[in-house]
């Protein structure tokens, strides 16, 4: 397992893909975590993260230096170096020429980290801080033509800094580099899997669970459905997964779910209809925000209410995922102050008095892809796109009711059979309809139309923070097009979303 502490980069996550692939285990942690809990860890290796922060500065991120007496391999990235060789005794000055983008890697030592590469590589550099005087037993294993130290080792300790960023695609060797460390210098074994991870996780959960119960809000989201299959695993019929149907859904969304999750898999849900108070709550309301508020309110209520009928539950099971995980302990930002106003079912276990378990709290999206093919799951439920917690009602632009929910739900059937069928559903962040709250005059069987305008919206993303508009075939588009207004009673026009994010978002609310 390897150690990497995060000293505010925004890098880090990309480290930890680095050495995931690689099938090494790794966490990421604060630069407060304490030595005790570092040797509770027992990492073969320890990486620590660049950052924005300069070393001299009062509040910039620092570890205990103990930990370089641990006698665990270290590897400095970029600030990490820095503050390695300022903790043991260096000098770091604001460095004479700031150095960003590529750089000519000049490698005195082809050893170590940098065993089996060229004496010349191409690599990434991003700083503005330098290192002037170097720490007894450390000497210079590579340089640029403007940073004089840009690699550093002292081998006998196992500890070595690098000034550019291996973890990144404008590094090309950068991953021989990372390899070299793993393997070379922390001797790790190549043991993480997503087999492993599931035999470890079902463990760990049976060993926290005992004999007691444990319940899961379900959407049908490939995280709350992998961590209901997951739990099952484990524990079986001591899980209960409540799904709350709020009217809000995809056409026969919760009947499928059923058949999969329950018939197929026999997962313990309790289906709880909730279509009638949700869109009573919802009349005459045409604000996205009230819209998000009233939904996350009345949900909060009835999984409250439902949960309460299970006897001598105590934990409360999340699908909560890495990159969130991360983000609460960011060396500067401390837990995340903004949460979705529309339902999470986080907000619960304090008011309900439950015990916690996340058993996804350490992967990445396509990690649980991954693991819930491991585990049995189906390809609909691995691979389905991501789906707002208000659903339609964040589609639905203006007033919600049952006919424009109608309208939705069939056009947004017929577009994702178009787009299963031309094989662009996996390769797609999301598609989806959006019903304006706007009419537009049309002629059909020669009459004059005046009826609904749609708008398709489909998006390429890594990790929706910034996408793209998805360069779909004119072809495809125009049989999208003809079979919602041949096919939908109600739509005469329909528009395609070419808009990236930013500057707009994915959502139309």
């Amino acid at each position: 397992m390897i150690l990497i502490i995060d000293f505010g980069s925004q890098y880090n996550q990309l480290i930890a893909r680095r050495v995931r692939e690689n099938k090494v285990f790794c966490v990421i942690e604060p630069p407060t975590i304490k030595t005790d809990a570092i040797r509770r860890l027992n990492p073969e290796g320890i990486i620590l993260s660049g950052g924005p922060a300069s070393i001299y500065e009062k509040v910039s991120p620092k570890i205990h230096p103990a930990v370089f007496k641990m006698g665990i391999p270290i590897l400095g990235i970029c600030y990490g170096m820095q503050f390695m060789m300022s903790a043991l005794g260096g000098t770091v000055k604001r460095a004479a020429r700031r150095e960003y983008g590529f750089a000519e890697l000049r490698i005195k030592r082809q050893s170590g980290v940098f065993k089996g590469l060229p004496k010349k590589m191409q690599c990434w550099m991003s700083y503005g801080d330098s290192i002037q005087r170097l720490p007894q037993g450390f000497t210079i294993w590579g340089s640029t033509e403007n940073t004089a130290i840009a690699a550093a080792a002292n081998p006998n300790k196992h500890l070595v800094g690098v000034q550019f960023h291996p973890e990144v695609a404008h590094t090309p060797l950068g991953t021989k580099v990372l390899q070299n460390f793993l393997f070379g210098v922390c001797r790790c074994k190549k043991s993480w899997s997503m087999k492993s991870f599931a035999n470890e996780a079902i463990q760990e959960i049976r060993r926290t669970v005992a004999d007691k119960k444990v319940i899961l809000g379900l959407s049908g989201g490939v995280d709350s459905s992998v961590t209901a299959m997951l739990l099952h695993q484990s524990i079986s019929k001591q899980l209960t997964c409540i799904f709350v149907d709020n009217g809000l859904l995809r056409k026969n969304e919760a009947n499928k779910l059923k058949a999969t999750l329950k018939q197929h898999l026999n997962i313990n849900i309790r289906f709880v209809n909730a279509t009638g108070r949700f869109l009573k709550a919802l009349k005459n309301v045409t604000d996205p925000e009230k819209k998000r508020k009233i939904i996350g309110r009345i949900f909060m209520d009835v999984f409250e209410a439902e949960a309460k009928k299970i006897k001598n539950a105590q934990f409360l099971a999340q699908g909560t995922l890495y990159p969130d995980v991360i983000e609460s302990v960011s060396a500067f930002g401390g837990p995340t102050a903004v949460i979705k106003s529309y339902h999470n079912v986080g907000g619960l276990p304090k008011k309900m008095k439950l015990k916690l378990i996340e058993p996804l709290r350490y992967l990445f999206k396509d990690e649980v892809r991954l693991l819930g093919k491991a585990i049995g799951l189906p390809d609909d439920l691995i691979w389905r796109q991501p789906f707002p917690g208000p659903g339609l009602a964040v589609r639905v632009l203006g007033e919600i009711t049952r006919k424009r929910l109608r309208i939705l739900r069939e056009v947004d059937d017929v577009l994702l059979e178009e787009i299963k069928d031309a094989g662009y559903y996996k390769k797609l962040w999301q598609s989806f309809a959006v019903l304006l709250p706007l009419k537009s005059v049309g002629v059909m069987g020669d009459e004059r139309t005046y009826e609904n305008i749609i708008a398709v919206r489909a998006v390429t993303s890594k990790d929706a923070m910034t996408a793209d508009w998805a360069k779909l075939p004119h072809k495809l588009l125009g049989k999208i097009s003809n079979r919602i207004i041949n096919e939908v009673d109600g739509v005469n026009r329909v528009v395609y979303d070419i808009s990236s994010k930013p500057p707009s978002t994915i959502e139309w609310e």
